[in-house]
């Protein structure tokens, strides 16, 4: 159900975008683009993935020992599954190859992809808070981000909760953060959500983490370059704060269910950005165009690399991640 909930929502945002859209005039426009403008923007969006890489290790240092080409190339792969198929399967795949290579369990390696999440929601929420007192955005915008807002500060407010409780009241106990079966000194959990807490408790409290999460800044920033970069190449003469506002509204809007590449949902989030600027809405549309195929291409090319490093193809990539789909269900199912 999900996947076509995917491709309706990109239907919709594609036929919403090409309203606006006239061919001459975006021919004319991309004829004119600024080639050097183009790769240096390439560049920091690969660039931006390097950082998640090394976040992912910094993350899992607690675990085992984690080599940064085998977590980069478990990214990269991952992205290239999302290109292929919708509803974002790469994060379970990447999950599960890093999982294979560095002999972590896979409920921790998943569990870290949760915490980075929750860490891009923090940073998407502050940098949109310091974005707001130098742009004026749209009540809607405003109301959008409160929201955004509130969310963050609930999710963060739990997880500090949690692993506060944990190093509080349960810290006097030397057993408890072993191997040993959670289910037996907290009897109300179950097993598997005791470990997800312990390895929350574990991320959270390393002195890894702080590096990890001035890596996750690093990466936002690599990738606001990058859009803004796009933006000097495609002729659109706006501020780095403006990249800012237009990323942030991409990446919340592609958060939801969406088609393979999240084709029709970045062209539409991209043009609702540009929108609390003085861009025209054909010139909107042609750049959400233009931003997306020279953004993705190189994704592509490395994601396909990393692929093939990882042994999978295609055919087994698609076999895999519905095994990791039945796989993932499977806890959920059982009483």
């Amino acid at each position: 159900m999900l996947p076509f909930i995917g491709y309706g929502l990109a239907l919709i945002s594609l036929v919403l975008v090409f309203r606006d859209f006239h061919l001459r005039r975006t021919i004319r426009e991309f004829s004119n683009v600024s080639w050097k403008w183009v790769f240096l923007g390439m560049f920091f969006d690969v660039l931006s993935y390097f950082f998640q890489g090394v976040r992912w290790k910094l993350l899992l240092t607690p675990f085992g020992r984690v080599r940064l080409i085998r977590s980069t190339r478990a990214i990269f792969a991952g992205l290239f599954a999302n290109l292929v198929f919708p509803l974002r399967p790469g994060e379970v795949l990447r999950s599960f190859l890093l999982s294979s290579w560095e002999e972590i369990s896979w409920g921790r390696v998943l569990g870290s992809v949760g915490v980075e999440r929750l860490i891009d929601l923090v940073v998407a929420t502050a940098t949109l808070a310091v974005a707001s007192l130098f742009v004026e955005l749209p009540a809607r915008f405003r109301s959008a981000a409160d929201l955004l807002g509130v969310a963050a500060l609930i999710l963060l407010a739990i997880v500090v909760g949690i692993i506060l409780y944990l190093e509080f009241k349960l810290a006097g106990n030397p057993n408890y953060f072993g191997d040993k079966p959670a289910g037996k000194h907290h009897p109300h959990l179950p097993n598997r959500w005791m470990r997800a807490l312990i390895g929350l408790h574990t991320m959270g409290t390393a002195p890894s983490f702080y590096p990890a999460v001035l890596a996750s800044l690093m990466l936002p920033g690599c990738q606001m370059f990058a859009l803004w970069c796009m933006m000097k190449a495609y002729g659109i003469q706006l501020p780095f704060l403006a990249a800012v506002v237009v990323l942030l509204v991409i990446n919340i809007g592609i958060s939801l269910p969406n088609a393979p590449a999240n084709v029709g949902s970045y062209q539409f989030f991209c043009v609702l950005g540009l929108s609390v600027f003085p861009v025209e809405r054909s010139t909107a549309a042609g750049f959400s165009i233009f931003a997306f195929l020279a953004l993705t291409l190189p994704i592509a090319f490395m994601g396909f690399g990393a692929l093939l490093r990882s042994g999978l193809s295609l055919r087994t990539l698609r076999e895999q991640i519905m095994q990791l789909a039945q796989k993932r269900a499977a806890p959920a199912a059982c009483p």
